[in-house]
């Protein structure tokens, strides 16, 4: 077995990612679970379909209902693995939400809403990961970013705002962390189908404009992220700092 190969296994490693019912997050869910990671999923709701498949993997799994916004429950989360699991690896923060509404009339409700959960979780989630992982030798944080981490969108003033500072976050985390042996990057997914995405795919000009942009020429689908969120979690990535990697089908290229 190569080097790259025996550094990319999670055996005995356990992970903790938020908003993984369906898409994404139970993507990358999974796709940690066949590199051997034991998993926690954070939600509003029992995530029984992610269950189901991460110990058909033949992994631990715990699911954690909670409210992501709540500072006090950022700890609570961690608390709660290492008593389930026995520990705190990996950190995927996936969750958030989106607020749709022309700037003009975007109202404080929507701003705090969408910056609660993706970007203040995301801090304060990964400040209590890290006091954990510390002391244990390292972790790695991944975050999940977005196109609009590079572009300005529109109508999505809040959501491009926690994405954008998503980015910077990223960054300044793996500056104060990096020393520490924790590595915290970040992956960007370009139009992924998805049930967020339903309407845009059932929109036939919309559709037809988006991929017309995408040098692959199809959408995305969540498992497509599975393979950098391994990368990232694994030891083949112990070099890699403050990245952001666009998993998008070559948008940001074009």
């Amino acid at each position: 077995m190569s080097d790259v190969a025996e550094r990319l296994p999670l055996a005995g490693r356990i992970a903790v990612v938020t908003g993984a019912n369906s898409g994404i997050g139970q993507a990358i869910a999974v796709a940690l679970a066949a590199a051997g990671a034991d998993i926690t999923v954070v939600g509003r709701t029992a995530a029984d379909e992610t269950a189901a498949r991460v110990r058909g993997e033949g992994c631990r799994f715990l699911s954690i209902e909670a409210e992501l916004g709540p500072v006090a429950g950022c700890a609570a989360i961690v608390e709660k693995t290492c008593a389930g699991l026995g520990g705190i690896d990996i950190l995927v923060n996936n969750a958030g939400t989106i607020r749709r509404r022309e700037a003009l009339e975007f109202s404080e409700a929507d701003w705090d809403s969408v910056m609660d959960v993706n970007l203040k979780t995301v801090f304060f989630l990964s400040q209590a990961a890290a006091r954990h992982m510390i002391p244990r030798g390292g972790g790695k944080i991944i975050n999940i970013a977005s196109m609009l981490s590079f572009q300005g969108g529109v109508r999505v003033a809040s959501y491009t705002a926690s994405k954008s500072g998503m980015a910077g976050l990223t960054r300044l985390l793996a500056n104060e962390w990096a020393a520490k042996g924790i590595n915290v990057n970040a992956i960007a997914p370009g139009y992924i189908a998805t049930r967020n995405t339903d309407a845009l795919r059932h929109d036939e000009a919309r559709n037809r404009e988006i991929l017309g942009r995408i040098p692959a020429a199809r959408w995305g689908v969540p498992e497509d992220l599975g393979g950098a969120a391994v990368f990232l979690a694994s030891r083949a990535s112990d070099y890699v700092h403050g990245a952001i990697i666009p998993v998008d089908g070559g948008w940001l290229a074009r």
